[in-house]
């Protein structure tokens, strides 16, 4: 709990002067001002997000976090829980959808147990950070302690403060966990008071019958438990997850140490919601790299008043939409720092 709220104590607002002297320099370059459009107001938030006038980014990294959910056993995925756990290795072999799209962005993807609800074999590029093997089932009661609650947070935390010890100037989020769409929903109902139907989708691409059957599974959770939707902390452990937790903490140890955040879809937003419930000042260290399929996503944007880059229909996950933000993140920054001014080109500028 020390480093949680001693980690938010250290979120700062962003650096006006830092994003003053972007803007000046952006409508310096040699274009019609504001004619990159978002690309122009990416790089300057970057500027104050990072306290840099002409911020670079180098190192780009991506934090898969993998956890199983004790309501699995309620038939709300197409998906079984040993499907986690097979990914988790998936993404080790770099064999999975996130591990393609990193190498062509050039980010590392770092892999993180959280919460699998078997043991993993040891690998050199697997960070075990379990804090239990899998959650509760949330329909039956807590998914787990308030304590853990906390334990996943804070391994968020760690894992910022460990990567960037490695070198890292953006940092994405990803997720794996068989039925994890179903406490993400249960958490953004909880969090924004929605009705459960209203942001609960297919997941993996349920039938219509198993989705009537998935909303009355969150609903019994909600009415069982009851959560708190001002103790965003209370509502992570009656009816979130542990990767949801540990991405909440990369949210909030990226804005502690003045790095962007790039969101990835419904299960990043779900853990990103939970940080901004803990410390509303995230939001402004918050990129949302595209509007996931899954149903309660643009709620959850809405709430983080974030407008998405991409929209691609994705649904996937693993910090696949995360890794195409970051090259957009990068291409703007680039902008700002590598186009010539009217000065330096000899060009004329604008008249009248």
């Amino acid at each position: 709990m020390d480093k949680l709220q001693s980690t938010i104590r250290g979120i700062e607002p962003l650096n006006e002067g830092a994003m003053r002297q972007a803007q000046a320099r952006q409508d310096n370059l040699t274009k019609p001002q504001g004619s990159l459009g978002l690309l122009e107001e990416l790089s300057v938030k970057v500027a104050g997000i990072t306290g840099l006038a002409q911020p670079r980014i180098q190192d780009k990294v991506i934090v898969t976090m993998a956890g199983d959910h004790g309501v699995a056993t309620e038939g709300v995925s197409l998906f079984p829980q040993e499907v986690t756990a097979q990914m988790v290795y998936n993404f080790l072999r770099g064999g999975a959808g996130i591990n393609v799209l990193a190498r062509h962005v050039g980010a590392r993807v770092v892999v993180v147990d959280m919460g699998v609800a078997t043991e993993l074999e040891p690998h050199p590029k697997l960070l075990n950070k379990k804090v239990a093997y899998g959650t509760k089932n949330m329909a039956q009661g807590p998914a787990m302690s308030r304590e853990e609650a906390i334990q996943a947070i804070e391994a968020g935390i760690e894992i910022v403060e460990s990567e960037l010890r490695r070198g890292m100037d953006i940092v994405g989020t990803g997720d794996m966990g068989i039925g994890n769409t179903t406490p993400s929903s249960a958490v953004v109902a909880a969090l924004t008071g929605a009705p459960v139907a209203d942001v609960t989708g297919r997941g993996t691409g349920i039938g219509d019958e198993q989705l009537a059957h998935k909303v009355e599974t969150i609903e019994r959770a909600l009415a069982v438990n009851r959560p708190n939707p001002a103790d965003p902390l209370d509502v992570l452990a009656k009816v979130g997850g542990l990767e949801i937790g540990g991405i909440a903490g990369v949210v909030l140890g990226a804005a502690a140490h003045h790095l962007p955040v790039v969101i990835d879809g419904f299960i990043s937003g779900a853990g990103a919601l939970i940080a901004a419930e803990l410390a509303p000042q995230v939001k402004d260290y918050l990129i949302a790299a595209h509007l996931s399929v899954e149903l309660g996503h643009r709620l959850v944007l809405k709430r983080l008043g974030l407008t998405p880059l991409l929209n691609l229909n994705l649904r996937l996950g693993e910090g696949t939409g995360a890794a195409l933000g970051i090259f957009l993140v990068e291409a703007a920054v680039k902008v700002l720092n590598e186009m010539a001014t009217f000065a330096d080109a000899g060009v004329s500028e604008a008249v009248g």
